[in-house]
């Protein structure tokens, strides 16, 4: 009997076809979050509207900073390659980030509080979380306020983003894109153990579903140009 034949390895056209497939599977459930999001309302019956202090409005205005500089890495690399999977993810984070981000600036004009603090950055990360512990996932003890937010590129790593091209722009873009995404799930859990607003809690939720599929996805096109 003649043995079995190997089985042949996997062609860069399936290997890409299966990145696509994962993109879109991502696609399709930021779709849904944001459309659940859309019909829902900015609070649940008694809830108490956020102040200008509050770990909401806190949240509302870094992570509107932070999805900001998201977008603009996606539509630099978007411009620095041809690969069609990389500028698929970063079409879906520029469109996705930039619709959160607008959520966002919309709750705080509805609850009728200023877009600028009147706080260092971050400090409402620094507060107690509903348990009353003073810190939670870790990462908040190594913040103080006025600190970098978790994950948010340098200049200096922004402006060599925008010098590099091709394969070395694709790398460049995941290995920031990762570590800022881990930081905006790191935000986003930070709020929901400190927040019982329900649509703050909704986009947070989605927030770290939607972001941490991706870090999956990203390390996984990062490998696959090592």
């Amino acid at each position: 009997m003649a043995p079995a034949a190997s089985p042949e390895p996997a062609s860069a056209t399936d290997t890409g076809r299966r990145t696509r497939l994962a993109i879109a599977a991502v696609l399709t459930a930021v779709a849904l979050v944001a459309a659940s999001l859309l019909i829902g309302r900015l609070s649940a019956p008694g809830d108490t509207e956020p102040t200008s202090a509050s770990v909401e409005a806190g949240f509302a205005r870094d992570m509107q900073v932070h999805h900001q500089q998201a977008v603009e890495m996606a539509l630099i690399v978007r411009d620095a390659t041809d690969d069609p999977d990389v500028r698929l993810l970063a079409y879906d984070i520029a469109t996705s980030q930039s619709q959160q981000a607008g959520q966002m600036f919309g709750w705080l004009a509805t609850w009728g509080l200023s877009q600028a603090a009147a706080e260092p950055t971050m400090t409402w990360m620094t507060r107690p979380t509903l348990s009353g512990e003073a810190h939670e996932h870790g990462g908040d003890s190594a913040h103080t306020p006025g600190d970098p937010m978790p994950g948010l590129a340098t200049d200096e790593q922004m402006t060599a983003l925008r010098a590099a091209t091709g394969v070395e722009a694709e790398r460049m873009f995941l290995e920031l894109m990762i570590a800022h995404h881990q930081g905006g799930v790191e935000m986003a859990e930070a709020v929901v153990d400190r927040s019982r607003t329900k649509v703050v809690l909704d986009l947070a939720n989605s927030i770290i579903a939607a972001q941490s599929a991706e870090i999956q996805l990203m390390e996984d096109m990062l490998a696959a140009r090592a």
